[in-house]
C-alpha cells in the first residue's frame, strides 16, 4: 500500500505527518520551513509511494476561511501540478494546535521540549491525519 502525508501548513512553518504504509498510524515525520516545503515534499515523495495529501482547512466559527487560505490555496495548485495522481483532500484543523500543546502536556512531554519551534505544527498535523483517518473508511 502508500502512505497518507498531512500537513499542518503555516506562514512560516509547516507541521508533516505520515501514515504507515498499511495507513493505519499517523506519525509526527517533520518541521519544514514553508518556502522550503514543496522541495521537501518533491525529495520525500521519491523515495516514498504517497497515495493522499491532507491539509488542514483553516476555518473560523463563523465559517469563513482564515487569511492562510490564501496562501494554501496556490501551493494545492502547485502541488497538483506537481503530483498529479496524488488525492488532496482537506481536513478542519479547528483547535488542532491546542489539541497538540495539551497532548504533549499530557503526554509527560517536558516544558522545554514543548516549547520548541515546530513541535506544535507536527503534533497537529498528525491530529489533522488522525482525523481523516477516523472517517476515511
Amino acid at each position: 500500500m502508500s502512505r497518507i502525508l498531512a500537513l499542518d501548513y503555516g506562514g512560516k512553518r509547516t507541521g508533516v505527518a505520515v501514515t504507515d504504509e498499511l495507513q493505519i498510524i499517523a506519525s509526527p515525520l517533520d518541521t519544514i520551513e514553508t518556502s522550503k516545503l514543496m522541495d521537501f515534499l518533491k525529495q520525500y515523495i521519491e523515495k516514498e509511494n504517497v497515495s493522499d495529501l491532507v491539509v488542514g482547512l483553516s476555518v473560523r466559527f463563523s465559517g469563513e476561511l482564515n487569511e492562510i487560505e490564501n496562501q494554501i490555496q496556490p501551493f494545492l495548485k502547485k502541488f497538483s501540478a506537481q503530483f498529479p495522481l496524488i488525492k488532496i483532500h482537506r481536513e478542519n484543523e479547528m483547535f488542532t494546535s491546542k489539541m497538540a500543546s495539551r497532548a504533549m502536556f499530557e503526554g509527560g512531554m517536558k516544558k522545554k521540549k514543548r516549547q520548541e519551534k515546530g513541535m506544535v505544527d507536527k503534533v497537529s498535523a498528525v491530529i489533522i491525519l488522525q482525523s481523516f483517518l477516523s472517517h476515511k473508511l
